[in-house]
């Protein structure tokens, strides 16, 4: 795992860390309380080499220091039974258990040894201490340095520091726990975090798909909790942070194509729930609002919404124009003030695909791009059936929708392949029910307030006909 993926893991589970370093750093301590404390006390003495008594100087020298090479081979001999086996049985504990709480260490190039003792009685600690060191001292002078037929060691062990008695803990340290415990922790969570993001194959938000999809990112619409009471957001929250998204996706589909000749989109997504309907009818509404003529058409012959989002008659509509029941004027409705006609499903068919293929469809999409600025077409999702490459093929090409932390990019991946394959274009994504800071993933979060309505809810217009 490279630093760009361990900070985009912590970007993404930053709240999760926090919560692991904490609940670690508290574990940690917690541990500390349970565990009884121990006491750490040491002595130290000074080698000293008398080379007026040694058998052999030169031996003794030979290789450096007489009393450097002693201290290395002294510090072993702490542990080993001739020092402690006494010791231990004075105390009335077993050399094994005493060699457990008594270590020897000496500083680099240095005649100096520690010898240190651990017990849970601070006291004892202390006696432990100096009990060793005497015995320490009676072995080397008395038994291992003394010539034979000398009453002189040839080496002194001088005590430069006796054992005393602790006056605080030396384990288990609340610090040292708390910063263990809070680094495992950290380490749990990174890793509970980049397992979650290998599993997890929802789409994170925009950020999400600019770094594994080719198209762009043309919008970014944040998650309004009363959407499904209120489906026109744009006119119920004309303020809000939502509404605001769709002003700035209207305001780049304007550089989609811009040079083409027609202006007809498909708007559809991987799968059902990801906001298609809803994203349309918002686009439409904000498009009519700078004086586009708009045409809006549900080319959702499945399931259709585009009538019942938008307060409408559906009963007639594109089905009923491609059989020829009705022609395109009787079924067209205009909805608002400005330059809104809606086209809706009408009845629904049992050959949805063969109808929205069909030359007649064709011949329909470019009678409303000879009409009207932009014609937005509703369809169906890509995955289950192929209307949305139908359409796209006979359209400028296809916008797909996809809902943060909800769809998947698997299914993203395989709807634009199917485009691919059906050489249809997908001109950008649109990325819906973002949250939290990414919520707008670059529109001002902190100007605009979700569920702050700052004009009154405009009722739903009365359909009219078009002569």
């Amino acid at each position: 795992m490279n630093s760009s993926t361990i900070g985009d893991v912590a970007k993404k589970n930053w709240l999760l860390l926090v919560a692991s370093l904490v609940l670690g750093a508290f574990a940690g301590v917690g541990l500390a309380a349970l565990q009884p404390p121990l006491y750490t006390s040491s002595t130290q003495v000074y080698v000293s080499v008398d080379l007026t008594v040694t058998q052999s100087a030169n031996d003794l020298l030979q290789g450096g220091n007489a009393a450097e090479q002693r201290v290395r081979s002294y510090l072993d001999l702490v542990t080993k039974s001739t020092v402690l086996e006494p010791v231990a049985e004075r105390l009335g504990v077993t050399r094994r258990s005493l060699a457990t709480q008594v270590s020897a260490s000496s500083p680099s190039r240095s005649v100096l040894i520690d010898i240190t003792a651990t017990d849970p009685d601070p006291t004892r600690a202390r006696d432990i201490a100096n009990a060793v060191r005497e015995r320490f001292q009676e072995v080397v002078e008395d038994e291992i340095e003394r010539p034979a037929g000398s009453d002189a060691s040839s080496v002194t062990l001088l005590v430069t520091e006796p054992a005393e008695t602790p006056a605080t803990r030396s384990s288990p340290s609340l610090r040292t726990n708390a910063v263990i415990g809070g680094l495992l922790g950290l380490l749990l969570g990174l890793g509970a975090s980049a397992t979650r993001m290998i599993f997890d194959t929802r789409i994170d938000g925009a950020s999400d798909i600019e770094s594994s999809f080719s198209p762009p990112v043309v919008g970014s619409v944040p998650f309004v909790r009363d959407a499904a009471d209120h489906p026109l957001i744009v006119q119920h929250a004309n303020r809000g942070r939502a509404a605001e998204a769709f002003r700035t996706l209207r305001a780049n589909l304007r550089f989609l194509d811009n040079g083409a000749s027609k202006r007809a989109f498909v708007v559809s997504s991987a799968q059902q729930s990801e906001g298609k309907s809803t994203t349309v009818t918002n686009l439409a509404v904000v498009l009519a609002e700078t004086g586009a003529r708009v045409a809006l058409v549900d080319g959702d012959l499945r399931r259709p919404r585009v009538a019942d989002l938008m307060g409408l008659e559906g009963a007639v509509g594109l089905t009923d124009v491609l059989i020829g029941r009705f022609e395109l004027d009787d079924v067209l409705q205009r909805w608002g003030t400005h330059g809104l006609s809606v086209l809706p499903a009408g009845s629904v068919p049992p050959n949805p695909s063969e109808l929205l293929g069909s030359a007649q469809m064709q011949l329909l999409v470019e009678s409303l791009a000879s009409r009207f600025d932009y014609v937005l077409i509703d369809a169906p999702p890509v995955l289950p059936v192929a209307d949305a490459t139908l359409l796209g093929a006979i359209t400028n090409g296809v916008l797909m929708v996809a809902a943060a932390k909800k769809s998947k990019r698997a299914e993203l991946a395989a709807a634009l392949r199917a485009f691919d394959i059906a050489d249809v274009r997908c001109l950008g994504v649109v990325v819906t029910m973002t949250r939290s800071k990414s919520t707008t993933d670059g529109y001002g979060s902190g100007y605009y307030r979700e569920g702050v309505h700052d004009d009154q809810p405009a009722a739903s217009p009365a359909p009219r006909l078009l002569a």
